[in-house]
């Protein structure tokens, strides 16, 4: 019996979530050793690099992953076109950043940075070998399989890591853990994809996919620019001590969000693509007068796919990350130690950020779907040359500011991104504000409430524990009191997962 889209959507949020949490107290765990092994300079130097590996990512890519889960039907010769564009055009990255690496070095003031970058930098060539890979897994809404290879990867990298650390090898245990876990990645997306995709020198599919792919490409550049702006403005203006000390911060803080962001990202638009074509295909089926009814009701479906999943982020993602920022100083100190203290006033307004940015992942997916890469390409541009004006502005203002006025503006973007899904879908202001602003104020009360309950506490690891459990049980009541659907809908799909699994 062939699954509904929303069982499907079910199943694939399940491992999803399965992945991105187990990614997270994965990366929790090693994070806890690398953090007492390793320096604040040692994570500066490799967290400066993050800029170059994740724009010569975007460049590899080339926005044709998303082509191909955009594809209603994607066939063979799509798959051997992408990969034979992604490993030609990650080669030549790869040449021109190994000959820059000297005036990356220069730029940091880091000589060590050269034989560094050279080395990291490996790891976004070796990923073009699967790029192809990874986009019929997710087209094809393999969960599993990809859950799977990333914890593998996961532990590989990370035991690479930490016994590099302990022999000494400093920020290299960083470098190899990077390129470690690519590889891992890489093979993996090889055992598990069932077709054969090889070189080709039929590139015609790239031509025609490349007007949606470019419009991606351009976004995802000015994507990582934008995450990482702070970054390289620290990299050039503070010393590299301070640097880790923020990166560190928006480590822990994107290990937060990355939790709801990443299950959400590997299911949105695939789910939203099949709930727009599944109406299409109806509606091809019964031609005739009712056309402008069935497009009317194909909208409403996606719609109604597009609203539940701004409500199961927003469900999740405002108690997390606000939970995080409640208890910021209790878990840095218990976790990574007291010597990382003077990230904590960093990380918790970034979690701020981080309980809003997985809804734009939800908007940035609807436009994706309806093939708007236009709207999705200029919305992060304009994010982008605002908020680069913004750190220039205000760079001289010290990096706690900077990164309070980033965290405010980066909450503000969401106005434009449901201006953008207005164009696209009937969706008021009035449904956006019923779907995000009672978990957010619902949140922001439990974890206030919290504070307070706890305040008397003065030990790290008991006033930890309390602020945890506290937040947690005030929250579910919360949502319990006033009968939240979303709530309800979990507890049911649980406890009927729990009854197949006893039969």
């Amino acid at each position: 019996m062939k699954e509904t889209l929303k069982q499907r959507t079910a199943k694939g949020l399940v491992w999803s979530g399965t992945l991105s949490a187990a990614t997270q107290i994965l990366n929790l765990v090693i994070g806890i050793f690398l953090g007492r092994l390793l320096t604040s300079a040692d994570y500066g130097v490799v967290g400066v690099l993050t800029i170059f590996t994740a724009i010569a990512s975007d460049l590899q890519s080339s926005g044709f992953t998303q082509a191909l889960v955009n594809q209603p039907h994607a066939e063979r010769r799509h798959y051997n076109a992408v990969f034979t564009f992604n490993v030609i055009v990650s080669g030549a990255m790869y040449a021109i950043l190994f000959f820059c690496a000297p005036l990356i070095a220069r730029f940091f003031r880091q000589d060590c940075l050269t034989e560094v970058s050279r080395f990291v930098f490996l790891a976004f060539l070796i990923s073009s070998f699967s790029i192809s890979h990874g986009g019929y897994l997710t087209k094809k809404m393999r969960n599993r399989e990809i859950a799977v290879t990333g914890i593998l990867a996961l532990v590989i990298s990370g035991i690479t890591g930490i016994t590099l650390a302990l022999l000494g090898y400093r920020y290299w245990a960083l470098a190899w853990q990077q390129v470690t876990y690519i590889t891992v990645i890489t093979v993996g997306r090889y055992i598990f994809t069932d077709i054969s995709i090889r070189p080709t020198s039929d590139l015609r599919p790239i031509r025609r996919m490349a007007p949606f792919a470019l419009k991606i490409l351009v976004t995802k550049i000015v994507n990582t620019l934008s995450s990482n702006i702070l970054t390289l403005v620290f990299g050039r203006l503070y010393p590299i001590s301070q640097v880790g000390h923020y990166t560190q911060a928006y480590k822990w803080n994107t290990m937060g969000h990355s939790v709801v962001s990443n299950a959400m990202a590997q299911i949105a638009q695939a789910v939203m693509v099949e709930a727009r074509y599944d109406g299409a295909d109806s509606a091809a089926a019964s031609p005739g007068p009712g056309d402008a009814c069935d497009d009317r009701r194909t909208a409403e479906r996606q719609l109604r796919v597009f609203r539940k999943m701004l409500r199961f982020t927003a469900f999740l993602s405002m108690p997390l990350m606000l939970g995080l920022s409640l208890v910021a100083r209790e878990f840095i100190i218990l976790t990574i130690g007291p010597a990382w203290e003077p990230c904590v006033p960093l990380l918790q307004i970034l979690c701020v950020s981080g309980a809003f940015l997985p809804l734009l992942t939800v908007y940035q997916n609807l436009a994706v779907s309806r093939g708007r890469s236009d709207i999705y390409m200029w919305l992060n541009l304009g994010q982008i040359a605002l908020q680069t004006a913004l750190v220039v502005l205000l760079r001289h203002h010290g990096m706690t500011f900077l990164v309070a006025a980033y965290t405010a503006f980066t909450v503000s973007w969401l106005l434009p991104w449901h201006i953008a899904a207005r164009s696209l879908l009937p969706y008021r202001w009035r449904s956006a504000a019923a779907d995000i602003l009672p978990f957010a104020l619902a949140a922001a009360a439990v974890m206030s409430a919290t504070h307070l309950l706890t305040s008397y506490i003065t030990s790290a690891v008991p006033l930890f524990l309390t602020k945890t459990a506290v937040a947690a049980v005030l929250y579910w009541l919360t949502m319990k009191v006033f009968r939240v659907s979303i709530l309800d809908e979990c507890e049911t799909y649980i406890i009927n997962h729990i009854s197949r699994k006893r039969k």
